[in-house]
């Protein structure tokens, strides 16, 4: 009422043609709230804290990221430096890559529980993305440490990729997605000053010197697409593999870097996130799965707590909210892959992997 009021106000109804145009101003008004709250009412909620836990192997932690195989086999990283398989129930956890420095004498040190992984991870390595390449069976690894590695369908040593492109070592290797048409890959270098273990540097320092990277799979070279970039962390390639989806942590943002079309080149806003994104994955529609490590508002001291705790949200293929995970406090995700007509949810702090049906 108060909108129609102020309208009335502004355009004295002395005519006919007059009254028309408020008429249709009132509408457009309308129209636009009715737009709006359809939209509100089209974000799902899915709150995950009855999800199925996978407890990982003791003395470690961190499932950042997840690769899956055949109908049980799952892969991921962890703290100790290794990428791990669960074989399903009956076969359980076993080791399937690692790096040269961990099948050397550092294995002690690697394995050590008391030491804070935080303090070995330069040493043992930390593979954070992985993926397979299905034609091949090879698993990609975005090591934050040992660089862009690879290991072949049977695991054992991973083979170092590359660990510069154009004369600048990486430092912070994140986020990775394999083109399964070429065998293209798709990585991010979080920061060409900090490593891992001083993510938060980034952040408090505004660091922005951070790449979005491609290794090319026929002539093994990597080049840059974009630098930098504030954050870079988790990557997608689209499902008509016309972009790449790349979150950055801080500022909170999921942009999109064209590799075809008109747009080629262009590195562009997709969207506004509720919280810091970790990686991102394909979900089964076209869309986007964005993993949030922490909501906005757990860094700012001054705002209240949220109602309901987010750990992950859905955007459509044009970067539009269409669903939303919440979880209990204390949760955090740094992945949501989609599998098995199941979410699989990864985290970079916690000791096991959640499964929601």
């Amino acid at each position: 009422m108060e909108v129609r009021a102020t309208i009335f106000r502004a355009e004295p109804p002395t005519t006919t043609m007059t009254m028309g145009r408020n008429l249709a101003a009132i509408l457009l008004v309308v129209l636009a709230c009715l737009v709006s709250l359809a939209s509100a009412e089209q974000i799902k909620t899915t709150n995950t804290r009855w999800s199925y836990r996978l407890p990982l192997p003791e003395g470690v932690s961190g499932a950042e990221s997840l690769a899956f195989s055949g109908k049980d086999g799952v892969y991921t990283g962890v703290s100790d430096g290794r990428v791990l398989k669960w074989g399903g129930s009956a076969a359980g956890w076993s080791t399937f890559a690692y790096n040269a420095n961990y099948r050397s004498v550092k294995i002690p040190l690697c394995s050590d529980s008391g030491v804070p992984s935080e303090q070995k991870e330069s040493i043992c390595g930390r593979p954070l993305g992985v993926r397979f390449n299905r034609k091949t069976g090879e698993l990609f690894i975005a090591d934050a440490y040992m660089g862009l590695m690879k290991v072949g369908p049977d695991g054992g040593e991973a083979q170092v990729l590359a660990t510069e492109a154009d004369g600048v070592p990486f430092h912070f290797l994140n986020g990775l997605d394999v083109d399964q048409a070429t065998g293209d890959v798709y990585f991010t270098d979080s920061s060409a000053n900090y490593p891992r273990r001083f993510n938060t540097e980034i952040i408090m320092n505004a660091d922005a010197t951070g790449r979005l990277l491609k290794y090319d799979a026929r002539t093994k070279l990597v080049t840059v697409l974009k630098a930098e970039l504030p954050y870079p962390n988790g990557v997608a390639l689209s499902r008509d593999r016309t972009h790449v989806v790349v979150a950055h942590t801080v500022p909170c943002e999921a942009f999109r870097y064209w590799l075809k079309g008109p747009k080629a080149g262009r590195y562009e806003l997709l969207a506004d996130l509720p919280g810091y994104p970790d990686n991102v994955r394909r979900d089964g529609q076209g869309g986007f799965w964005v993993a949030l490590n922490q909501e906005k508002a757990r860094l700012n001291a001054t705002a209240a707590a949220p109602a309901k705790h987010l750990v992950g949200v859905r955007l459509s293929a044009d970067g539009v909210e269409v669903e939303e995970l919440t979880a209990a406090r204390g949760v955090t995700l740094s992945e949501v892959a989609e599998n098995g007509n199941k979410l699989w949810l990864g985290s970079v702090e916690l000791d096991y992997i959640g499964i929601f049906a």
